[in-house]
C-alpha cells in the first residue's frame, strides 16, 4: 500500500515561515519527480513546486524566491520551505510523487490527503 503523509501546516501570520514535509511509504520501485500543489477554496488546483529524482526544480511564479523544495532520496521524502508568507498563500497543500512500485511497468501519480496552511494579515 502506498501513502503520502504530509506534515508542517498551520496558522502563521503574514511574512512568517513554515516548513512542509512529505514521506512516501510503500512498495516504490522507483520515484521520480515529487511535488507540492495547492488548492484554495473556490479554486483549481494549482502546482506549486516541483523536483525531480537529480534535484531540477521548477516553481510557480507566484512562489519564485520565497519557497524552495528539496527531497531526500534515500528516506523518499520532500519538503517545502516556505518564507516571506502572503494571505494568498493560504490554501490545502498537497504533495504528490510520480513512481513505478515493485512488480509494475507503468508510472503513475500518487497523492497525500493535505495539509491546511493558513496565512493571517
Amino acid at each position: 500500500q502506498v501513502q503520502l503523509v504530509e506534515s508542517g501546516g498551520g496558522l502563521v501570520q503574514a511574512g512568517g515561515s513554515l516548513r512542509l514535509s512529505c514521506a512516501a511509504s510503500g512498495s516504490f520501485f522507483r520515484i521520480n519527480a515529487m511535488g507540492w500543489s495547492r488548492q484554495a477554496p473556490g479554486k483549481q488546483r494549482e502546482l506549486v513546486a516541483l523536483i525531480t529524482s537529480g534535484g531540477s526544480t521548477n516553481y510557480a511564479d507566484s512562489v519564485l524566491g520565497r519557497f524552495t523544495i528539496s527531497r531526500d532520496n534515500a528516506k523518499n521524502t520532500v519538503y517545502l520551505q516556505m518564507n516571506s508568507l502572503k494571505p494568498e498563500d493560504t490554501a490545502v497543500y498537497y504533495c504528490n510523487a510520480n513512481g513505478r512500485l515493485s512488480g509494475s511497468y507503468s508510472l503513475n501519480d500518487y497523492w497525500g490527503q493535505g495539509t491546511q496552511v493558513t496565512v493571517s494579515s
